[in-house]
């Protein structure tokens, strides 16, 4: 019998094979991002993500990646497009009613989701600030045509969630603050560690020099 963490690591992969698919045909202005042909980066990102979930919110988020590609969606061409009221607004306002109307509830969960991410990331901005500062500024107060921060990042993403998806995913994140447990610090640590470091504070301290 299969152990849980090789099921896990099935569904991880699965889902990022999902979402690389939908990534490579983001259609952009200026033809494909220098990132849409980096599967490594990509896929070192994501499953450090999704190492952070549980078994049962990457099940119900690998089950709205196959319905979307069944109804002829791309989760990350509208991810992208939900950005942009913050990035872009006047842009936005062109193409918001392509996108899928979200049910009065989808809001509601994201806004209970965000404050603890954000939460998690203001922590390792304390504990690692040379490496947090290499990424996305944290708050969408930060934004701007050419930079998008982390929280609108999140935002975009999680409005492609399933109401089923977000749920999960909320009580697994009460259920890592009632562990002590950050995860934002889980998917960074996996990343690191592929990267070929030991641990973040050798990171950091790296950084630090430069």
């Amino acid at each position: 019998m299969r152990n849980d963490n090789n099921i896990k690591k099935d569904i991880i992969t699965k889902v990022v094979k999902a979402e690389w698919e939908m990534f490579t045909n983001v259609e952009n202005a200026g033809g494909k991002a220098v990132c849409q042909e980096d599967y490594a980066t990509f896929e070192i990102n994501r499953t450090g993500q999704a190492l952070s979930w549980s078994e049962a919110v990457l099940k119900s988020y690998l089950a709205d990646l196959n319905r979307a590609k069944e109804q002829g969606r791309n989760l990350m061409t509208e991810k992208y497009a939900r950005m942009m009221a913050s990035t872009s607004p006047s842009e936005y306002e062109a193409i918001k009613d392509l996108l899928p109307q979200l049910g009065t509830d989808i809001p509601v969960l994201i806004d209970k989701i965000v404050p603890i991410v954000l939460e998690w990331e203001e922590t390792l901005l304390q504990k690692y600030p040379h490496i947090l500062k290499t990424g996305r500024p944290l708050h969408s107060s930060e934004d701007s045509p050419g930079v998008t921060s982390l929280e609108t990042y999140f935002r975009g993403e999680l409005a492609t969630y399933s109401k089923e998806t977000l749920n999960l995913y909320y009580e697994n994140l009460l259920q890592q603050k009632a562990e002590n447990i950050n995860g934002s610090e889980v998917t960074l640590q996996y990343a690191v560690t592929q990267y070929g470091f030991n641990s973040l504070e050798e990171v950091n301290e790296k950084l630090k020099t430069k």
